[in-house]
């Protein structure tokens, strides 16, 4: 199981706080786990944007990050301040 959080815009886009996916091993790394989830199409668009920040186990990762069966994944956009 992958629990998945999505966070402020993302958050609001998608209507989801969080989900709950079974594992599968196409999800070798974070970046396959987000293909499937743009695969769903329409406000799942917002998850190709290039600045897109994620993290595994509560960790900032890349896109290219080793994912394991029972990992939490989180997906936000970038913060800018001012």
């Amino acid at each position: 199981m992958i629990r998945v959080q999505y966070f402020a815009r993302y958050r609001e886009s998608l209507g989801l706080d969080s989900e709950q996916l079974p594992w599968d091993t196409r999800f070798a790394c974070l970046d396959d786990l987000r293909q499937v989830l743009l695969a769903r199409g329409g406000a799942w668009d917002v998850l190709a944007e290039r600045n897109l920040m994620c993290a595994r186990n509560d960790e900032l990762c890349s896109l290219a990050e080793p994912l394991q069966d029972g990992d939490q994944v989180a997906f936000f956009p970038t913060v800018t301040g001012g």
